[in-house]
């Protein structure tokens, strides 16, 4: 507890530090926010034990090691997801050898194609699309407007609106003559506990999978090529490009609007900053920035050196 504060404090909300207000929580993770910390009128806050000395009187600490975890946690205890209420709505087409759990939400003007499959407490929102003999496991979101083919669904992913998984990948045959297509013929399988963004798109194998690890967390407007495999608890924020037969390791964190080339492997661990051009194999542990990307501290002298060149000429 803080010094001064109510010992019968009651909270009912959560909020940032700078609205935050009588009987509401907030969290300070980042020296960045010390001031508003220091100015807040919280009422509680989550505080790392090394900043809490700078907290106002009055205010109640929750001390952790890990204060936008914990609030993450409380901020879910305010706002639990809703339950849900089992329903298929008369104008979604589902063919008669798909197979529904009775616990699962069906929205209006949902299509689900023949030997599908979807487990117990999903919720398929409206003009979502699901393909022929497409398996989706239990607990699983799928937003409006989504389409899924060629792919097994791992329980309590959630895919958001307008996500497209599982169609063909870019595989042709060049050709002055003319180029060839090459059909694509393998699947996407996505782990439990995925997240994947608004409008991404996740391309079926050539031939071998697409797979998604469990826990990977995908930004809106991502690209993700044929036969790339991402290991667990990757991070792949807004606009990211994967190529083809790009090969992640584990808890590998992509910045916005990076790209990779195809064929090539990345360690586990990496980081790689944003606008990055990935060209060659990065090693396990890296971060990298810059085009084409250079370990960071490379990229970092790299552009002090060329803003002193410019300055030079002015």
């Amino acid at each position: 507890m803080g010094e001064d504060c109510d010992p019968d404090l009651r909270l009912v909300d959560v909020a940032p530090l700078d609205r935050a207000g009588a009987e509401q929580l907030s969290f300070l993770d980042n020296r960045k926010y010390i001031s508003s910390f220091e100015s807040s009128k919280a009422a509680a806050c989550i505080v790392a034990p090394k900043l809490a000395d700078r907290a106002p009187k009055g205010m109640a600490l929750l001390l952790s090691a890990a204060p936008y975890k914990a609030y993450a946690l409380a901020a879910q205890a305010f706002y639990p997801a809703p339950a849900l209420e089992p329903y298929v709505a008369e104008t979604a087409f589902i063919e008669n050898s798909a197979r529904i759990d009775p616990s699962c939400r069906v929205e209006h003007g949902v299509v689900i194609g023949a030997r599908a499959s979807v487990g117990r407490n999903c919720l398929i929102e409206a003009n979502a699309v699901i393909g022929t003999a497409v398996e989706i496991g239990d607990d699983v979101i799928i937003g409006a407007c989504a389409s899924l083919s060629h792919c097994l669904i791992g329980e309590r992913t959630r895919i958001y609106p307008g996500v497209r998984i599982g169609q063909d990948g870019f595989g042709f045959s060049p050709d002055p003559g003319g180029h060839t297509k090459v059909p694509q013929l393998g699947r996407v399988i996505i782990g439990a506990d995925v997240e994947i963004g608004a409008n991404s798109t996740v391309d079926r194998g050539s031939g071998p999978d697409t797979i998604i690890g469990q826990g990977c967390w995908i930004d809106n407007l991502v690209q993700i090529g044929h036969n790339v495999e991402l290991g667990r608890g990757c991070v792949v924020a807004g606009m990211v490009g994967l190529s083809g037969s790009t090969k992640i390791g584990d808890f590998v964190f992509f910045g916005g609007q990076t790209g990779t080339v195809g064929h090539i492997a990345i360690g586990s661990g990496a980081k790689i900053a944003g606008q990055s051009g990935i060209i060659r194999d990065v090693p396990p542990g890296a971060t990298m920035g810059g085009t084409p990307a250079m370990p960071i501290r490379d990229w970092h002298r790299q552009t002090i050196r060329l803003s002193r060149l410019s300055d030079k000429d002015k």
